[in-house]
């Protein structure tokens, strides 16, 4: 099933204004940005957004102007009471309390404190927070249902001044928050990534793009504040819908370990486990204790066929008990299809992967026709194009 997703192309890192930038060049109308964080009670500040260019690509540079100083040192907690009791939309309300989590950990890491105790400084301030939450209304207009981004672009090894003092670059927090996520270096000495920016990347993104096919259908470009001679100063946000090319499918797995029974009765019990509901069922041979030789029997199946399949263990083993586990899988989306052979007509099975597309018949179909014209079963694969 199609999602609406949006992309996240860090060519010159990512920051709170970059994003807003970008999500306003790909169609939030920056009326509609204004009038819903009015509902966030904060005021003092106005959007000014102008055009600007970077290695001739135009971008929208997004500022939010503090009409007086904000010297306030926000705790965490403030900030929540701040957001949870503002008018706006749930969903919006939960992507910028969880921005501001993630945020919240890594400083409470850094700092070496519990997470409600940490005060913001510059993430606290009023520009901060507008960036973070305009970031989730900006998303929640364009109906974005995942995030995905490039590998996060930051600079190399420079120092910058903060609320705290001299700090290196990439900054502590930035460097925390993008624990376990892919990063790329740059020979940029200055700060391409922000906190602000990381945290909204690693909150919000399920990852990195791989095999999925993708449709854009709108782009945006976030400028940044400084100009660089090595690469253009933006964030590109591409807004689009995504096909996956294989089916996220949790199952259960169902296993039981047996040293003493009949070795004749086991592919009776495969057959019932598929008929309880297995959607597969293998045997491995196993050294057990007492150096005994056993096997373990292994069903896979959905959360809806869980107990009948642990039933038909447990009446047709020997098995005083069985042990499971719910894991996730990926299957690769497969299109089942009738075609006309030399043979009659067949089902088969179509397969992409990596734009390539793989053809199989059914092994059913294939046994039929062998045992109807008293051929070998791989002269029928042969003959219906299957490689050996």
């Amino acid at each position: 099933m199609s999602e609406k997703i949006a992309y996240f192309d860090t060519i010159a890192g990512i920051s709170g204004d970059m994003t807003l930038g970008a999500l306003v060049d790909a169609g939030v109308p920056l009326n509609y940005l204004q009038d819903e964080l009015t509902r966030l009670p904060v005021t003092g500040y106005e959007l000014e957004t102008k055009h600007v260019q970077h290695s001739g690509i135009t971008a929208v540079k997004l500022e939010v102007v503090v009409s007086a100083k904000d010297t306030q040192h926000r705790h965490y907690t403030d900030i929540k009471k701040l957001i949870g009791t503002s008018t706006l939309s749930q969903r919006v309300k939960e992507s910028a309390l969880s921005i501001f989590h993630t945020l919240a950990k890594a400083e409470a890491k850094i700092h070496d404190t519990p997470v409600e105790n940490i005060h913001f400084h510059e993430v606290g301030a009023i520009d901060s927070i507008v960036d973070i939450v305009g970031a989730a209304i900006g998303l929640d207009y364009l109906g974005v249902q995942s995030v995905y981004s490039s590998p996060v672009k930051v600079g190399a090894a420079s120092t910058i001044k903060s609320a705290h003092g001299v700090i290196p670059t990439p900054a502590p927090a930035t460097m925390e928050i993008l624990r376990g996520y892919p990063v790329v270096f740059t020979d940029v000495s200055d700060e391409l990534t922000t906190p602000t920016g990381a945290a909204i990347i690693k909150t919000l993104s399920r990852g990195i793009l791989s095999i999925e096919s993708v449709t854009f259908d709108t782009i945006g470009y976030g400028s940044g504040t400084k100009t660089f001679n090595s690469l253009p100063n933006v964030l590109r946000i591409a807004i689009g819908t995504i096909e996956p090319l294989y089916a996220g499918v949790e199952i259960t797995i169902i296993e039981a370990n047996v040293d003493d029974m009949n070795p004749e009765l086991y592919p009776y019990i495969i057959d019932k486990l598929f008929s309880s509901g297995a959607r597969d069922a293998f045997l491995t041979p196993v050294i057990m204790k007492k150096g005994r030789p056993g096997i373990i029997i292994t069903a896979l199946c959905t959360l809806n066929n869980q107990d009948a399949v642990i039933n038909t263990l447990l009446a047709e083993t020997t098995t005083l008990g069985v042990r499971y586990r719910r894991m996730n899988r990926k299957i690769l989306k497969r299109d089942e299809k009738t075609v006309d052979t030399e043979f009659g007509k067949v089902r088969m099975k179509t397969v992409e992967v990596d734009g390539r597309t793989y053809t199989k018949p059914e092994f059913e179909d294939c046994k039929r026709i062998a045992e109807q014209h008293n051929i070998p079963l791989i002269e029928v694969y042969r003959r219906l194009g299957v490689k050996s």
